[in-house]
């Protein structure tokens, strides 16, 4: 990879997270740390305002950007796959919201390259999420977003009924079957509830409805919690 490719991808990587190691750059250009820490000194050098420093992590300042990006024939391809994949599986505000960022991303592409997108040959049947589950779907992951408070009406595996007031954290996709990832206040823990067993939710409103978020009840404490190998507890009731 030539240098000013390398430092290229350095800035695509940087500005996709939220913080990036050197180790974990180096792993993925597949160079040394040694470089990374002079590329990233040479990127600061030239005015890119990458935050952060050696042993801590890097992350770009605010309101940094770079002129449209040019995808190869194959990237285009896969663009247009996972939307096409992906859209069967979102509500509607989310496949709408896709279809018209890939259009926009294929607007700048060369004839050839986006000939050769359009004409991918993958799709995904319309056979995708009830309308019920699209409409929580939709409900919850604004939600999560806004930090606002649920209060909803969950069916179990062995049809037991319960009305819980959860902190919505995050929606999580498992081919098929959708979760949503909360703290459940009437349990004080993490639960995950099937999208497909919420019978009714509603968010609250008033003093009292949006969540700040606390040390041990986040979205990272829950990641941390289902580790691997205990993924699979996504999938479990919200007992």
């Amino acid at each position: 990879m030539r240098r000013a490719d390398r430092l290229f991808q350095i800035v695509q990587l940087i500005r996709g997270r939220r913080l990036s190691t050197a180790t974990w750059l180096a792993q993925r250009l597949e160079v040394s740390e040694r470089t990374i820490y002079r590329d990233v000194a040479d990127l600061q050098h030239q005015g890119v305002p990458i935050e952060g420093e050696a042993g801590v992590g890097y992350r770009l300042g605010r309101g940094f950007d770079l002129p449209p990006l040019m995808f190869s024939e194959e990237e285009a391809q896969a663009l247009v796959a996972s939307v096409r994949m992906s859209q069967a599986w979102q509500d509607p505000a989310l496949a709408q919201a896709s279809q018209v960022a890939l259009g926009k991303i294929l607007s700048v592409l060369p004839p050839a390259a986006r000939a050769a997108a359009q004409g991918m040959s993958v799709y995904a049947l319309p056979m995708g999420l009830e309308p019920a589950v699209q409409r929580a779907l939709h409900a919850l992951r604004d939600a999560a977003r806004q930090r606002q408070r649920v209060h909803m009406a969950y069916q179990d595996a062995t049809d037991q009924d319960s009305w819980r007031t959860v902190r919505p954290l995050g929606c999580f996709f498992w081919g098929k079957v959708w979760t949503l990832a909360a703290w459940c206040e009437m349990r004080a823990d993490f639960r995950s509830f099937r999208l497909d067993r919420i019978r009714q939710w509603e968010a609250l409103t008033g003093p009292d409805a949006h969540f700040r978020e606390e040390a041990g009840k986040t979205l990272s404490d829950f990641l941390r919690h289902v580790a691997p190998p205990g993924t699979q507890a996504l999938l479990t009731e919200g007992s």
